[in-house]
């Protein structure tokens, strides 16, 4: 086992800058991410996809945003691959600018009305463009602070680009709580438009700031080593139970975040007649607070365990799927501000929050962009079309939301199976897996291991899975 000596203090570029440069990116994935899914929620179906039926118009609509879920796993592969071979930095710089430019390009769309059939058909390309490049995005956002970081403290640094997810929410919603405040003729003819074009500040500012940070210190000693996979994506699928088992793991977070952040906000404003302002501030508060419990529990998971956070916060979403529709159906705006928050908090926000750490780990070093983009992105695709299929669903039941809950609990189910398959990572703890007597394709974080080892002076970590 080899102690990578990147790990040494001296060695390491600033935190912080590390850091800054993978949240700004991060920001810019969420942000162009909860914009869609909230305008879908709001507004592309009445421009896009006009017609007599307001509820096939939003259907239409979370079906373009589920689209660019579908491209978001070939960039993955195509990514993964160059990030594996080539190089972290390089590989998020051209997924930055793909994302940035497809969001920007959607706020110059002609509308249905000015150019017909062209319309939807521009943005569905778009649509999968910004998909592709997202593809690309997450994993390699992850491995620039996750590679970076000292071993004992990736949880808490891990965490910090993760809140970009809050904030980009809180952008995203906070954007559209204000624009809806314009009169509908505003809103529809050009107000729409203003958070898809005020995504180029973010790009250029992402952009700036992730030119300027080094590549990661494990990729350069891959490659001083001669580590570097010549086939990630072979490698993986020689060995696929931890892409198998993440992929699971991340469906109760994927799904429980699309149906808070996407469909309530539809449900809450069209189908219960609650004022759209309500869902769009419960949201706000959310993120809000999600931006603070995001590191908070990022650093929790290096004291008590990426795996027993995950845990419990799978758990939830299972135990409170019902729940949440009861409080939402109360059309009260406190008990809807309290289902939105509480979900958002302690279900995806909880599993989020180390999901970056945790799935980093469960991968070799020389396959772990490939890995961690397939079982992201995969899972995304899932994830991208949880409004589609929770419109459906409620379409099905005739406007009741007891199928959507049972579709949520079912998630978290399959999530906690999973993950209880999975080992611990932390290091220092019970079990933790080593490379021990792992083949070389799926060897879990060697580094973390050899961390560890190194405050047992004389000896090699060996704890099975």
């Amino acid at each position: 086992m080899t102690h990578l000596d990147s790990h040494a203090p001296a060695a390491r570029p600033r935190m912080a800058k590390v850091v800054s440069g993978s949240f700004a990116g991060a920001l810019m994935e969420w942000y162009d991410f909860f914009v869609f899914g909230t305008a879908s929620a709001l507004v592309l179906g009445k421009l896009f996809f006009p017609g007599g039926n307001p509820t096939l118009a939003t259907i239409s609509a979370f079906a373009t945003y589920g689209v660019g879920f579908l491209s978001r796993p070939l960039g993955g592969i195509v990514f993964g691959h160059f990030g594996d071979r080539h190089g972290r930095k390089k590989t998020l710089i051209i997924s930055l600018a793909l994302v940035g430019g497809s969001t920007f390009a959607i706020g110059l769309l002609p509308t249905h009305s000015a150019a017909g059939v062209l319309a939807p058909v521009l943005l569905v390309l778009l649509r999968l463009i910004q998909g592709f490049g997202l593809g690309g995005e997450y994993g390699g956002a992850a491995l620039m602070t996750v590679e970076h970081a000292p071993p004992h403290r990736r949880g808490l640094w891990g965490s910090i680009p993760q809140a970009a997810a809050s904030t980009g929410i809180m952008l995203a919603t906070g954007t559209f709580a204000l624009i809806t405040r314009l009169p509908d003729d505003d809103l529809y003819s050009w107000g729409w438009r203003i958070p898809f074009l005020a995504s180029a500040l973010l790009l250029a500012v992402g952009l700036f700031i992730r030119a300027k940070v080094a590549e990661t210190p494990e990729f350069e000693a891959l490659k001083r080593e001669n580590k570097v996979a010549r086939r990630p994506l072979v490698d993986i699928f020689k060995q696929p139970r931890t892409l198998v088992l993440t992929f699971c793991a991340r469906l109760a977070e994927a799904i429980s975040s699309n149906i808070g952040n996407a469909f309530a906000i539809s449900y809450v404003s069209t189908q219960l007649a609650v004022d759209k302002s309500v869902p769009l501030n419960g949201m706000l508060l959310a993120s809000g607070l999600g931006i603070v419990a995001t590191p908070v529990f990022g650093a929790l998971t290096d004291r008590w365990g990426r795996r027993t956070l995950y845990l419990a916060g799978a758990v939830f979403v299972t135990l409170a799927a019902f729940p949440f529709f009861l409080l939402l159906n109360s059309r009260s705006e406190a008990l809807i501000w309290t289902a939105l928050t509480g979900m958002y908090i302690f279900g995806p926000t909880l599993m989020f929050a180390g999901q970056s750490t945790y799935f980093t780990e469960l991968f070799g070093r020389n396959v772990r962009y490939t890995g961690l983009s397939l079982a992201y992105q995969g899972s995304a695709v899932v994830g991208g079309l949880t409004p589609l299929i929770a419109a459906s669903l409620l379409s099905l039941a005739g406007g009741a939301p007891w199928l959507v809950g049972a579709f949520l609990a079912l998630s978290g189910v399959v999530t906690v199976i999973s993950v209880a398959r999975t080992p611990e990572t932390r290091p220092g703890a019970s079990g933790q897996v080593t490379e021990a007597s792992v083949p070389a394709a799926a060897v879990p974080d060697t580094d973390t291991a050899a961390a560890t080892a190194a405050h047992a002076p004389g000896t090699e970590g060996t704890a099975g899975r």
